[in-house]
Protein backbone atom coordinates (compact mmCIF):
# COMPACT_ATOMS: atom_id res chain seq x y z
CA UNK A 1 0.00 0.00 0.00
CA UNK A 2 0.90 3.57 -1.29
CA UNK A 3 2.16 5.73 1.75
CA UNK A 4 -1.09 8.55 0.88
CA UNK A 5 -2.95 5.67 1.50
CA UNK A 6 -1.63 4.71 5.14
CA UNK A 7 -4.12 6.69 7.02
CA UNK A 8 -6.92 4.60 6.39
CA UNK A 9 -5.43 1.28 7.71
CA UNK A 10 -6.37 1.28 11.67
CA UNK A 11 -3.67 2.08 14.47
CA UNK A 12 -3.88 -1.24 15.54
CA UNK A 13 -3.08 -3.33 12.26
CA UNK A 14 -0.12 -0.39 12.03
CA UNK A 15 1.29 -1.60 15.20
CA UNK A 16 2.13 -5.04 14.58
CA UNK A 17 4.44 -5.96 11.61
CA UNK A 18 4.42 -9.26 9.77
CA UNK A 19 5.37 -12.88 11.37
CA UNK A 20 9.11 -12.50 11.05
CA UNK A 21 9.07 -16.42 10.82
CA UNK A 22 6.80 -15.79 7.67
CA UNK A 23 8.68 -13.58 5.96
CA UNK A 24 12.22 -15.71 6.94
CA UNK A 25 10.35 -18.69 5.21
CA UNK A 26 10.19 -16.84 2.09
CA UNK A 27 13.46 -16.76 1.16
CA UNK A 28 14.98 -20.07 2.98
CA UNK A 29 12.26 -22.52 1.77
CA UNK A 30 14.20 -22.79 -1.72
CA UNK A 31 14.87 -26.24 -2.80
CA UNK A 32 19.14 -25.93 -2.46
CA UNK A 33 19.15 -24.43 0.90
CA UNK A 34 18.89 -27.02 3.85
CA UNK A 35 15.85 -25.26 6.37
CA UNK A 36 16.05 -25.30 9.89
CA UNK A 37 13.79 -22.44 10.14
CA UNK A 38 10.16 -23.73 9.84
CA UNK A 39 7.75 -24.63 12.64
CA UNK A 40 6.30 -26.97 9.93
CA UNK A 41 5.14 -31.08 11.21
CA UNK A 42 6.58 -33.71 9.00
CA UNK A 43 4.45 -34.23 5.94
CA UNK A 44 5.60 -37.90 5.27
CA UNK A 45 3.99 -38.56 8.33
CA UNK A 46 0.50 -37.29 7.29
CA UNK A 47 -1.88 -40.61 7.19
CA UNK A 48 -2.74 -39.32 3.53
CA UNK A 49 -5.24 -42.49 3.13
CA UNK A 50 -6.97 -43.03 6.64
CA UNK A 51 -7.95 -39.20 6.00
CA UNK A 52 -9.52 -40.14 2.55
CA UNK A 53 -11.32 -43.27 3.85
CA UNK A 54 -12.98 -40.89 6.61
CA UNK A 55 -13.49 -38.28 4.51
CA UNK A 56 -15.39 -40.78 2.44
CA UNK A 57 -17.41 -42.37 5.14
CA UNK A 58 -18.26 -38.90 6.09
CA UNK A 59 -19.91 -37.84 3.26
CA UNK A 60 -21.42 -41.69 2.72
CA UNK A 61 -22.70 -41.56 6.36
CA UNK A 62 -23.46 -37.91 6.94
CA UNK A 63 -24.11 -36.69 2.79
CA UNK A 64 -25.51 -33.33 2.79
CA UNK A 65 -25.63 -32.53 6.09
CA UNK A 66 -21.67 -32.65 6.32
CA UNK A 67 -21.97 -30.03 3.99
CA UNK A 68 -24.24 -28.03 5.96
CA UNK A 69 -23.63 -24.86 8.47
CA UNK A 70 -23.19 -25.96 12.55
CA UNK A 71 -23.57 -25.48 15.70
CA UNK A 72 -20.72 -22.44 16.78
CA UNK A 73 -19.46 -24.70 19.66
CA UNK A 74 -18.12 -27.77 17.33
CA UNK A 75 -18.81 -30.69 16.59
CA UNK A 76 -19.90 -32.47 20.01
CA UNK A 77 -18.72 -35.85 18.73
CA UNK A 78 -15.13 -33.98 18.87
CA UNK A 79 -15.33 -32.35 21.98
CA UNK A 80 -16.58 -35.67 22.88
CA UNK A 81 -13.67 -37.64 21.71
CA UNK A 82 -11.01 -34.47 23.30
CA UNK A 83 -12.81 -34.05 26.71
CA UNK A 84 -11.92 -38.23 26.94
CA UNK A 85 -8.39 -37.88 26.24
CA UNK A 86 -7.78 -35.66 28.50
CA UNK A 87 -9.39 -37.68 31.02
CA UNK A 88 -7.64 -40.97 29.85
CA UNK A 89 -4.19 -39.41 29.19
CA UNK A 90 -3.89 -36.90 31.92
CA UNK A 91 -6.41 -37.73 34.52
CA UNK A 92 -8.39 -34.46 34.32
CA UNK A 93 -11.97 -34.26 33.92
CA UNK A 94 -13.52 -31.89 31.00
CA UNK A 95 -16.97 -31.21 30.43
CA UNK A 96 -17.76 -31.49 26.49
CA UNK A 97 -19.35 -28.29 27.27
CA UNK A 98 -16.55 -26.54 28.11
CA UNK A 99 -14.52 -27.22 25.09
CA UNK A 100 -14.84 -25.02 21.99
CA UNK A 101 -13.32 -25.85 18.73
CA UNK A 102 -11.55 -22.98 17.01
CA UNK A 103 -9.48 -22.53 13.75
CA UNK A 104 -6.48 -23.57 14.96
CA UNK A 105 -4.85 -22.08 18.01
CA UNK A 106 -4.27 -18.81 15.98
CA UNK A 107 -8.08 -18.34 16.30
CA UNK A 108 -8.14 -19.56 20.34
CA UNK A 109 -5.21 -16.34 21.11
CA UNK A 110 -8.11 -14.16 18.92
CA UNK A 111 -10.96 -15.40 20.58
CA UNK A 112 -9.31 -15.28 24.18
CA UNK A 113 -7.66 -11.57 23.56
CA UNK A 114 -11.27 -10.18 21.97
CA UNK A 115 -12.76 -11.53 25.25
CA UNK A 116 -10.42 -10.65 27.91
CA UNK A 117 -8.39 -7.52 27.03
CA UNK A 118 -8.86 -4.04 26.45
CA UNK A 119 -6.31 -0.96 25.13
CA UNK A 120 -3.84 -1.07 27.91
CA UNK A 121 -4.68 -3.67 29.56
CA UNK A 122 -1.45 -5.70 31.28
CA UNK A 123 -0.87 -9.75 30.41
CA UNK A 124 2.31 -11.44 30.93
CA UNK A 125 4.14 -13.30 28.63
CA UNK A 126 7.19 -15.82 28.29
CA UNK A 127 10.41 -14.68 27.16
CA UNK A 128 11.18 -15.85 24.52
CA UNK A 129 7.94 -16.32 24.20
CA UNK A 130 6.16 -17.76 21.03
CA UNK A 131 5.66 -15.49 18.33
CA UNK A 132 2.04 -16.32 16.73
CA UNK A 133 1.16 -15.75 20.18
CA UNK A 134 2.69 -12.25 20.61
CA UNK A 135 1.65 -11.04 17.25
CA UNK A 136 -1.96 -12.22 17.85
CA UNK A 137 -2.47 -10.38 21.29
CA UNK A 138 -0.24 -7.41 19.99
CA UNK A 139 -3.24 -6.45 17.95
CA UNK A 140 -5.14 -5.43 20.97
CA UNK A 141 -2.67 -3.23 22.03
CA UNK A 142 -2.21 -4.65 25.46
CA UNK A 143 1.09 -3.67 27.13
CA UNK A 144 3.02 -6.87 27.70
CA UNK A 145 5.11 -8.02 30.85
CA UNK A 146 7.96 -10.18 30.54
CA UNK A 147 8.89 -13.20 32.57
CA UNK A 148 12.41 -15.22 31.69
CA UNK A 149 12.44 -18.65 31.27
CA UNK A 150 15.15 -20.91 31.39
CA UNK A 151 15.49 -24.91 31.92
CA UNK A 152 13.14 -25.21 35.10
CA UNK A 153 10.55 -23.06 33.55
CA UNK A 154 9.73 -19.63 34.57
CA UNK A 155 11.41 -17.31 36.80
CA UNK A 156 9.16 -17.34 39.67
CA UNK A 157 10.72 -14.39 41.67
CA UNK A 158 10.33 -12.20 38.52
CA UNK A 159 6.94 -13.75 37.85
CA UNK A 160 6.18 -12.73 41.95
CA UNK A 161 7.67 -9.41 41.04
CA UNK A 162 5.47 -8.67 38.08
CA UNK A 163 2.35 -9.96 39.83
CA UNK A 164 3.07 -8.10 42.76
CA UNK A 165 3.27 -4.96 40.93
CA UNK A 166 0.52 -4.76 38.80
CA UNK A 167 -2.85 -6.42 37.49
CA UNK A 168 -2.60 -8.78 34.48
CA UNK A 169 -5.38 -10.22 32.95
CA UNK A 170 -3.43 -13.55 32.38
CA UNK A 171 0.06 -15.28 32.46
CA UNK A 172 0.22 -16.90 28.79
CA UNK A 173 2.49 -20.37 29.11
CA UNK A 174 3.76 -23.01 26.97
CA UNK A 175 4.71 -25.47 29.62
CA UNK A 176 5.25 -28.35 27.53
CA UNK A 177 8.58 -28.29 25.09
CA UNK A 178 7.68 -24.58 24.79
CA UNK A 179 8.39 -22.96 21.69
CA UNK A 180 11.32 -21.81 20.99
CA UNK A 181 12.96 -22.98 23.57
CA UNK A 182 11.65 -26.76 23.66
CA UNK A 183 12.39 -26.50 27.26
CA UNK A 184 9.45 -27.87 29.69
CA UNK A 185 8.18 -26.64 32.90
CA UNK A 186 9.47 -28.80 35.97
CA UNK A 187 7.09 -30.01 38.43
CA UNK A 188 8.21 -27.92 41.00
CA UNK A 189 8.32 -24.66 38.85
CA UNK A 190 4.38 -25.73 38.21
CA UNK A 191 3.26 -25.73 41.47
CA UNK A 192 4.96 -22.15 42.06
CA UNK A 193 3.57 -20.37 39.11
CA UNK A 194 0.46 -21.99 40.09
CA UNK A 195 0.94 -20.67 43.60
CA UNK A 196 1.50 -17.22 42.42
CA UNK A 197 -1.67 -17.38 39.86
CA UNK A 198 -3.61 -18.12 42.80
CA UNK A 199 -2.56 -15.23 45.14
CA UNK A 200 -2.73 -13.00 42.89
CA UNK A 201 -6.59 -13.74 41.12
CA UNK A 202 -5.61 -13.85 37.56
CA UNK A 203 -5.80 -16.12 34.48
CA UNK A 204 -3.46 -18.64 33.44
CA UNK A 205 -3.05 -19.65 29.82
CA UNK A 206 -1.65 -22.69 29.40
CA UNK A 207 -0.88 -23.72 25.63
CA UNK A 208 -0.02 -27.50 24.30
CA UNK A 209 0.65 -28.16 20.72
CA UNK A 210 3.42 -30.44 21.83
CA UNK A 211 2.67 -31.97 24.88
CA UNK A 212 2.19 -35.38 23.05
CA UNK A 213 5.21 -35.28 21.24
CA UNK A 214 7.39 -36.71 24.39
CA UNK A 215 10.69 -38.25 23.58
CA UNK A 216 11.83 -38.99 27.64
CA UNK A 217 11.53 -38.03 30.78
CA UNK A 218 8.02 -38.10 32.52
CA UNK A 219 4.58 -36.43 32.19
CA UNK A 220 4.27 -33.41 34.46
CA UNK A 221 1.49 -32.03 35.96
CA UNK A 222 -1.00 -30.18 34.31
CA UNK A 223 -2.16 -26.54 35.45
CA UNK A 224 -5.19 -27.27 34.68
CA UNK A 225 -4.98 -30.03 38.17
CA UNK A 226 -3.18 -27.70 39.64
CA UNK A 227 -5.53 -24.61 39.15
CA UNK A 228 -8.71 -25.39 37.01
CA UNK A 229 -11.08 -22.40 37.99
CA UNK A 230 -8.19 -20.08 36.64
CA UNK A 231 -6.65 -22.18 33.52
CA UNK A 232 -7.91 -21.86 30.40
CA UNK A 233 -6.36 -25.01 27.98
CA UNK A 234 -5.10 -24.48 24.63
CA UNK A 235 -4.92 -27.64 22.11
CA UNK A 236 -4.59 -28.59 18.46
CA UNK A 237 -4.68 -31.53 15.92
CA UNK A 238 -1.79 -29.40 13.81
CA UNK A 239 1.00 -30.91 15.20
CA UNK A 240 0.26 -34.80 15.25
CA UNK A 241 -2.68 -35.55 12.56
CA UNK A 242 -2.89 -32.82 10.24
CA UNK A 243 -2.12 -29.16 9.67
CA UNK A 244 -4.55 -28.03 7.56
CA UNK A 245 -7.99 -28.64 8.47
CA UNK A 246 -6.90 -26.04 11.42
CA UNK A 247 -8.75 -27.91 14.10
CA UNK A 248 -7.46 -26.27 18.14
CA UNK A 249 -10.03 -26.01 20.84
CA UNK A 250 -10.16 -23.71 23.74
CA UNK A 251 -11.15 -25.10 27.51
CA UNK A 252 -12.66 -22.61 29.27
CA UNK A 253 -14.55 -21.67 32.78
CA UNK A 254 -17.88 -21.73 32.25
CA UNK A 255 -18.29 -17.47 32.67
CA UNK A 256 -15.66 -17.30 30.17
CA UNK A 257 -17.40 -20.00 27.54
CA UNK A 258 -20.17 -17.42 26.71
CA UNK A 259 -17.93 -14.42 25.83
CA UNK A 260 -15.42 -16.56 23.76
CA UNK A 261 -18.60 -17.86 21.65
CA UNK A 262 -20.03 -14.65 20.91
CA UNK A 263 -16.42 -13.12 19.57
CA UNK A 264 -16.01 -17.12 17.48
CA UNK A 265 -19.87 -16.10 16.29
CA UNK A 266 -18.50 -12.82 15.12
CA UNK A 267 -15.72 -14.06 13.53
CA UNK A 268 -16.32 -16.86 11.54
CA UNK A 269 -19.90 -18.99 12.62
CA UNK A 270 -18.38 -22.23 13.40
CA UNK A 271 -15.28 -24.09 12.23
CA UNK A 272 -14.92 -26.21 9.03
CA UNK A 273 -17.81 -28.51 9.68
CA UNK A 274 -16.70 -30.72 7.40
CA UNK A 275 -13.25 -31.54 8.52
CA UNK A 276 -14.20 -31.68 12.42
CA UNK A 277 -16.04 -34.72 10.90
CA UNK A 278 -13.39 -35.97 9.26
CA UNK A 279 -11.23 -35.65 12.07
CA UNK A 280 -12.97 -37.37 14.58
CA UNK A 281 -13.86 -40.51 11.97
CA UNK A 282 -10.19 -41.04 11.60
CA UNK A 283 -9.72 -40.42 15.39
CA UNK A 284 -12.43 -43.42 15.82
CA UNK A 285 -11.33 -45.90 13.18
CA UNK A 286 -7.51 -45.06 13.72
CA UNK A 287 -5.32 -46.13 16.59
CA UNK A 288 -3.71 -42.99 16.88
CA UNK A 289 -1.52 -43.27 19.81
CA UNK A 290 0.30 -45.51 17.15
CA UNK A 291 0.43 -42.95 14.74
CA UNK A 292 1.77 -40.72 17.12
CA UNK A 293 4.63 -43.25 18.33
CA UNK A 294 5.67 -43.09 14.72
CA UNK A 295 6.07 -39.33 14.93
CA UNK A 296 7.80 -39.05 18.32
CA UNK A 297 9.94 -42.23 16.58
CA UNK A 298 11.12 -40.03 13.51
CA UNK A 299 11.49 -36.58 15.70
CA UNK A 300 13.23 -38.42 18.54
CA UNK A 301 16.05 -40.18 15.77
CA UNK A 302 16.12 -36.59 13.98
CA UNK A 303 16.77 -34.80 17.41
CA UNK A 304 19.17 -36.68 18.56
CA UNK A 305 20.91 -36.49 14.98
CA UNK A 306 20.45 -32.71 15.21
CA UNK A 307 22.61 -32.74 18.89
CA UNK A 308 24.96 -35.33 17.81
CA UNK A 309 26.10 -32.89 15.05
CA UNK A 310 26.03 -29.67 17.24
CA UNK A 311 28.41 -31.44 19.92
CA UNK A 312 30.60 -32.47 16.36
CA UNK A 313 30.83 -29.19 14.65
CA UNK A 314 29.81 -26.16 16.88
CA UNK A 315 32.66 -24.34 18.78
CA UNK A 316 32.94 -24.57 22.52
CA UNK A 317 30.81 -21.43 24.14
CA UNK A 318 28.04 -22.49 22.42
CA UNK A 319 25.13 -23.88 23.81
CA UNK A 320 21.79 -25.98 23.62
CA UNK A 321 18.60 -26.27 25.94
CA UNK A 322 17.54 -29.25 27.44
CA UNK A 323 14.28 -30.80 25.47
CA UNK A 324 12.66 -34.36 26.17
CA UNK A 325 10.35 -33.33 23.09
CA UNK A 326 8.89 -31.61 20.74
CA UNK A 327 10.21 -29.55 17.65
CA UNK A 328 12.62 -27.38 18.35
CA UNK A 329 16.09 -26.46 20.20
CA UNK A 330 17.13 -23.55 21.43
CA UNK A 331 20.92 -22.64 20.75
CA UNK A 332 22.50 -19.77 22.81
CA UNK A 333 25.88 -18.72 21.08
CA UNK A 334 29.22 -16.28 22.48
CA UNK A 335 28.13 -13.35 23.98
CA UNK A 336 28.35 -10.30 21.47
CA UNK A 337 27.52 -12.61 18.42
CA UNK A 338 24.25 -11.74 16.75
CA UNK A 339 22.21 -14.40 15.15
CA UNK A 340 20.85 -11.87 12.29
CA UNK A 341 24.21 -11.21 11.40
CA UNK A 342 24.93 -14.94 11.35
CA UNK A 343 21.46 -15.38 9.49
CA UNK A 344 23.07 -13.53 6.59
CA UNK A 345 26.37 -16.05 6.34
CA UNK A 346 24.29 -19.14 6.75
CA UNK A 347 21.94 -18.37 3.97
CA UNK A 348 25.01 -17.81 1.51
CA UNK A 349 26.21 -21.41 3.11
CA UNK A 350 22.34 -22.74 1.84
CA UNK A 351 21.40 -22.95 5.34
CA UNK A 352 18.46 -21.26 7.37
CA UNK A 353 17.79 -21.00 11.06
CA UNK A 354 15.36 -18.52 13.04
CA UNK A 355 17.33 -15.75 14.85
CA UNK A 356 15.84 -15.55 18.68
CA UNK A 357 15.50 -11.63 18.15
CA UNK A 358 11.16 -11.96 17.09
CA UNK A 359 10.66 -14.19 19.90
CA UNK A 360 11.31 -11.70 22.55
CA UNK A 361 8.97 -8.24 23.94
CA UNK A 362 11.03 -5.29 24.90
CA UNK A 363 15.21 -5.99 24.41
CA UNK A 364 16.14 -9.39 22.33
CA UNK A 365 19.01 -11.61 23.32
CA UNK A 366 20.75 -11.02 20.26
CA UNK A 367 22.76 -13.69 20.20
CA UNK A 368 19.89 -17.09 20.38
CA UNK A 369 18.52 -18.93 17.45
CA UNK A 370 16.30 -21.39 16.95
CA UNK A 371 16.43 -24.56 15.02
CA UNK A 372 13.56 -27.22 13.92
CA UNK A 373 14.73 -30.78 13.26
CA UNK A 374 11.19 -32.21 12.45
CA UNK A 375 11.43 -31.88 8.59
CA UNK A 376 14.68 -32.24 7.53
CA UNK A 377 16.60 -36.13 7.36
CA UNK A 378 19.36 -36.93 9.42
CA UNK A 379 21.88 -36.83 7.07
CA UNK A 380 20.80 -33.51 6.02
CA UNK A 381 20.48 -31.69 9.46
CA UNK A 382 24.07 -33.38 9.77
CA UNK A 383 25.52 -31.30 6.76
CA UNK A 384 23.26 -28.65 7.70
CA UNK A 385 24.62 -28.60 10.90
CA UNK A 386 28.34 -28.45 9.69
CA UNK A 387 27.84 -25.94 7.35
CA UNK A 388 26.55 -23.37 10.39
CA UNK A 389 29.06 -24.38 12.80
CA UNK A 390 31.44 -23.24 10.29
CA UNK A 391 29.46 -20.05 9.82
CA UNK A 392 29.55 -19.59 13.71
CA UNK A 393 33.54 -20.27 13.68
CA UNK A 394 34.36 -17.73 10.78
CA UNK A 395 32.27 -15.43 13.31
CA UNK A 396 34.31 -15.99 16.13
CA UNK A 397 37.57 -15.85 14.51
Amino acid sequence: MSDKNRHLLSTRIKSVPKSFIREILKVSNHSDIISFAGGLPNANLFPVDEIAQASAKVLEENGPKALQYSNTEGDVSLRNWIAQRYKDKQGIDVSPDSILITNGSQQAFDLIAKALIDEGDEIVIENPGYLGAIQSFSLYQPKMLTVEVDDNGMNIEQLENVLDNSKPKFVYTVPNFQNPTGISYSQQNREAVAAQIEKHDCLLIQDDPYGELRFSGEEKESFYSLIPERTIMLGTFSKVVVPSFRIGWIVAPEWLMDSLIIAKQASDLHTNYFSQLVMHQYLQDNPVDQHLEKIIGLYSKQREAMISAIEEYFPEGVTVATSDGGMFLWVTLPEGMSSMDLFDDALESKVAFVPGHPFYVGEPQENTLRLSYVTVDSDTIREGIKRLGKCIKNRMS
